[in-house]
């Protein structure tokens, strides 16, 4: 082989594409998220499918683009948590929303997170800024929750779907 050619193929392994490292964490099961949301009440999960009627309110009233035809929702007696997905900036996140009979939230905590950058949204001082939110509020980044430098999309894409959650939440009642 020729210096030439040599030169060809180092150069190649010098300039080849580094692989991506992709970065999960999981924080709760559905389980546990539950238990730490409604300590010592009994929550029974299931599957509430959406109609296009359901879907298309959902999207009006809400601004979201409805991605799931089914709600994972958790039921009390009177308790509600529903867990959600949305996109941070590539990946998904996983969330789960506490909401009291009146439709004001409760709680919301992160199950899994698989972005590189953007964890602080799990952190307690940013997700308390959703406790007692309701359909009332606006729910829009830097207007009532804030943004955290370095989590923007990741903080906007779950305040979003907290939003969506809460009319989810709200027509489901209403048909019930």
């Amino acid at each position: 082989m020729r210096a030439k050619d040599w030169q060809r193929i180092l150069a190649g392994l010098v300039v080849a594409p580094i692989p991506y490292v992709a970065y999960a964490e999981s924080y709760l099961t559905e389980d546990q998220a539950a238990a730490v949301l409604f300590p010592g009440v009994k929550l029974e999960a299931g599957w509430v499918p959406l109609t296009p009627e359901q879907i298309k309110n959902i999207e009006k009233s809400s601004g979201e683009q409805v991605r799931e035809r089914r709600i994972r929702m958790w039921r009390g007696t009177t308790e509600v948590m529903i867990v959600d997905r949305v996109i941070g900036k590539h990946e998904l996140i996983t969330y789960a929303v506490a909401i009291l009979p009146d439709g004001k939230v409760k709680g919301v905590e992160i199950l899994d997170y698989r972005e590189s950058y953007g964890y602080e949204i799990r952190r307690p001082k940013w997700r308390r800024h959703f406790v007692g939110k309701s359909l009332q509020d606006p729910l829009k980044l830097n207007k009532d929750i804030p943004n955290i430098s370095g989590a923007t999309l990741s903080c906007l894409h779950v305040t979003n779907g907290i939003r969506r959650i809460l009319n989810v939440y709200e027509i489901l009642r209403k048909n019930n």
